[in-house]
Order: structure tokens, then sequence, then C-alpha cells
């Protein structure tokens, strides 16, 4: 690299001063300027390109090294899962795991009494009867009115008019 110190510089401007003349002399200093400006931004530019490639590199092989672990991972899933295939299929040849399976597979009949019992249990427990009514009929035979509950339930010494005194 040029190293320009103060002598330098100041020779430079003597030079330039008798070389171009007093009269053009700062013309001519502002055009350096604008161009050594100019310099300085376009080797910016350049260094800020120059960055910007070599951190997309560094993406490109970081998104490779993803897309393998990726595929390794995706490859010993697929392998598992053969395995655990091939296990199955084996496991589902075999006369032991066809009898045990028959046996204890319910039968359409087993099916249906399960089936009705679980609905009248859940009917049970969701219905909008009043826990009192269920204890005293276990389920609802007819619908009697408000009047002739009170009168059925009433204790044994109140009047059954109705009417207060």
């Amino acid at each position: 690299m040029i190293d320009l110190g103060l002598t330098k510089i100041a020779l430079i401007g003597v030079v330039a001063l008798v070389v171009i003349g007093p009269e053009k002399l700062p013309r001519v200093a502002r055009m350096a300027g604008t161009l050594y400006g100019r310099a300085q931004r376009y080797i910016l530019q350049v260094k800020t390109e120059v960055s910007r490639e070599i951190e997309l590199d560094e993406l490109r092989k970081m998104h490779k090294d993803v897309q393998e672990a990726a595929s390794d991972v995706g490859q010993s899933i697929s392998k598992s899962m053969n395995e655990v295939e091939s296990s199955m299929q084996s496991a589902w040849s075999g006369n032991a795991y066809e009898e045990n399976a028959l046996s204890d597979t319910p039968t359409p009949d087993q099916v249906a009494v399960k089936a009705k019992l679980f609905r009248k249990k859940k009917l049970a427990r969701n219905s909008a009867l009043p826990s009192w009514y269920k204890h005293q009929n276990g389920h609802k035979s007819h619908v009697i009115s408000g009047a002739a509950r009170v009168a059925r339930y009433r204790p044994s010494g109140s009047s059954g008019n109705g009417f207060f005194l």
C-alpha cells in the first residue's frame, strides 16, 4: 500500500499548483474529492457483495447439511417401519396368534348386549330425572304432575285436600 505522509501530500500539492495553476486547482481538487468518494463507495459495495456471497454460501452449506440429516432420519424411520412391518407379518402368519385373536373376539350377540348395557347406564347418568326418583323407581315408567308427586310423597301427618288453613 502506498504510504502518504504529510510531506508527500505537501509535495504533491506544490507540483499540482505549478502544473495546473492557481485558477484551475480548486476545480480539480473538487473533482478529485468526488472521484475519491465514488471510489470509496464502490469499494464498500464490493465488500458488502463479497460478504453477502460468503453468507449465502454458508447458508447453502447449512441447508445441504439439514437436508442430509433429514434424509438420514427418514431412512432410519423407514428402516424401522420395515422391521416392524416384517415382524407384524411374521406374527400375523403364525397360528398361535390367530387362535388367540379368534378366541378373544366377542360374538355379535355379546357386542349387542354390551352396547345395550352401555346405553342404559349412559341414559341413567345423563337423564333429567331427579336422583330421588331414580332411587325410588329405578327408571321412569310414566309421567306424573307436580301436584300428584307432592300428594304422593307428602308425609302422612298433613291433610290431603291441598288447602292451607
